[in-house]
């Protein structure tokens, strides 16, 4: 089997949107008809079928990604998966990039690359915010996050509002037909921040995903001023999939939902409040917490 072939199947079989997945299979399938594959190695093939995939309806976590390294045949298995995202922690300080406390005893707290699943990330999520909560505000800075767990987005929310539940974007999956709700939890382990203290995000073009939701919902409960750049536009969290030994296809199984919108940021971004290079986004927001 081709991995043209058993992308196609995967699609069919797992897109969040099936009508669209018929149309980008029927555009794959022209595509090698006209023999634009032929001759490519497996890094140029990943290269031209992410092009080809996202020419539809653009979704940018529709991709074909090169390996250098050979993947494993259980690749699939979520088991597998896990340990390596949990390796990717270890390595990152579980996304953990900066907690420190600035002059006018603002908490600043930086996530990078990702906001690691739950199981992994907890314990260091609840240490950092309660070295934070007794900040008198708190910039979260997601310039770098390049995407995210929904579990953990919905914990470290949990963190920036009060003790009654609030909902936060959900999920609907193509799976179950169904949105799955999401909503903040009213025990958090160790502290979290008092509901009334400013809270600005920083965001940039590079921010994706998880990250984005993060911001996405901050803004529009209100909770949060948003300083920096538009950010990506990808809202559809997926799934990976082996499809040859050098060869992974993510592929979109669900789409975000909120609960203000009623819809989500894929395609658009998220755009800040202020508007301002993501280079220059720390110091836009720290003088607007000091003039505030």
């Amino acid at each position: 089997m081709t991995p043209i072939t058993r992308l196609s199947e995967l699609l069919t079989e797992h897109y969040v949107f099936p009508e669209i997945a018929s149309q980008i299979c029927a555009a794959l399938a022209k595509r090698e008809a006209e023999g634009a594959y032929s001759g490519l190695n497996d890094e140029e093939l990943a290269r031209e079928v992410t092009l080809d995939l996202q020419s539809v309806n653009g979704d940018k976590h529709l991709r074909l990604v090169h390996h250098a390294e050979p993947l494993a045949d259980a690749h699939d298995d979520e088991a597998v998966q896990f340990e390596q995202m949990r390796a990717w922690a270890r390595t990152t300080a579980n996304g953990i990039g900066t907690v420190e406390r600035l002059d006018g005893n603002i908490g600043l707290l930086a996530i990078k690359p990702l906001i690691f699943p739950a199981v992994i990330a907890g314990e260091a999520y609840a240490a950092a915010m309660t070295l934070l909560s007794d900040a008198d505000s708190l910039i979260i800075d997601l310039r770098e996050c390049l995407g995210g767990e929904p579990g953990m987005v919905t914990l470290f929310l949990s963190y920036l509002f009060g003790d009654e539940p609030v909902e936060v974007s959900g999920i609907y999956e193509r799976k179950t037909d169904r949105i799955r709700q999401a909503w903040t939890l009213p025990h958090v382990a160790g502290r979290k921040m008092a509901p009334g203290v400013p809270v600005y995000v920083l965001t940039s073009s590079k921010t994706f995903s998880g990250g984005e939701a993060t911001a996405y919902d901050l803004k529009h409960s209100g909770r949060a001023t948003l300083v920096g750049e538009t950010t990506r536009g990808g809202a559809n969290p997926r799934d990976a999939f082996r499809v040859g030994d050098h060869l992974e296809a993510t592929i979109p199984v669900g789409a975000s939902v909120n609960p203000v919108t009623g819809g989500n940021w894929e395609g658009t971004g998220v755009e800040p409040h202020i508007a301002t290079p993501a280079g220059q986004a720390l110091e836009v927001a720290l003088e607007a917490l000091r003039r505030a």
